[in-house]
């Protein structure tokens, strides 16, 4: 136990970093493990807070940085590309920009504890044209937050976090394939729940040429434009005819909408 603690001891500050910058960076590396481990380290004296905290912030801030700079320049196309590869893309653009409009930077604040948005928030604040220093401001100020809170946990919870820590020395070389298995089945469990929905949302579509037939041969459709307010303004192209819907109240849209008709809807 005394050597393990000593190597947590003295590379849990490189530990941290790199796994905060890596999970904030978009790898499915969860974090918050890491942080309360940290925190159990800290209540023992092992490590500082304050050195705990810095560097778990500029970590965050450093993964959070790139994708914050792609959204200022490319704007949506980023987004697009993120949720081709996001292990949660039905928490992806949408929700993301309706968090983001109902309370603009501040959202930034509580980013980190929402899954999806974390990764989301930093690009939709740039397309936003969020300033830079108030980006830095908030940002930074949520991974303090999130990573405070974590720490926190593993302060007030130290002596279960040790327990743990003693059973994977007991394990030995078999602790680090427990631990490689888990991070293992965490990614394959999320890219399985993508893989489905997006199989789910595939059975559901009508192609573009199948869509440009129907309007051609004046059959009843209704196209609706699922996209946010602020994703319309940022892309103004939209489909010939296509009718913004509200999702508060969805049935001011199809309220007189025959069963006979088509309903196409897209999103960003």
């Amino acid at each position: 136990m005394e050597h393990i603690t000593s190597l947590l001891a003295q590379y849990g500050l490189l530990l941290v970093f790199t796994n905060v910058l890596l999970a904030q960076a978009g790898l499915p590396l969860p974090a918050l493990p890491t942080l309360i481990v940290a925190g159990a380290l800290v209540r023992d004296g092992q490590l500082s807070l304050a050195m705990v905290l810095l560097v778990a912030v500029v970590a965050s801030l450093l993964g959070d940085l790139p994708w914050y700079a792609a959204g200022r320049r490319a704007g949506y196309r980023v987004l697009r590309v993120l949720c081709r590869v996001s292990i949660e893309p039905e928490s992806c653009v949408s929700q993301t920009e309706s968090i983001y409009e109902r309370w603009g930077a501040p959202s930034l604040l509580v980013a980190k504890f929402v899954p999806g948005f974390s990764t989301v928030a930093p690009p939709v604040a740039g397309a936003m044209r969020l300033a830079f220093s108030s980006f830095l401001i908030y940002s930074g100020a949520g991974a303090l937050l999130w990573a405070g809170v974590a720490v926190a946990i593993g302060m007030v919870f130290h002596a279960q976090v040790d327990y743990v820590v003693q059973w994977l020395s007991d394990m030995g070389i078999l602790a680090v394939a427990v631990l490689t298995a888990a991070l293992v089945f965490y990614a394959a469990a999320k890219w399985v729940e993508r893989w489905m929905f997006m199989r789910v949302i595939r059975m559901a579509r009508v192609t573009v040429d199948e869509l440009k037939a129907l309007m051609r041969d004046n059959a009843p459709v209704v196209v609706l434009d699922a996209r946010s307010s602020t994703a319309r303004k940022m892309d103004p192209r939209h489909i010939p005819g296509a009718v913004p819907m509200d999702f508060a109240a969805p049935a001011h849209n199809v309220g007189d909408v025959t069963p006979d008709h088509h309903i196409v809807v897209y999103c960003s």
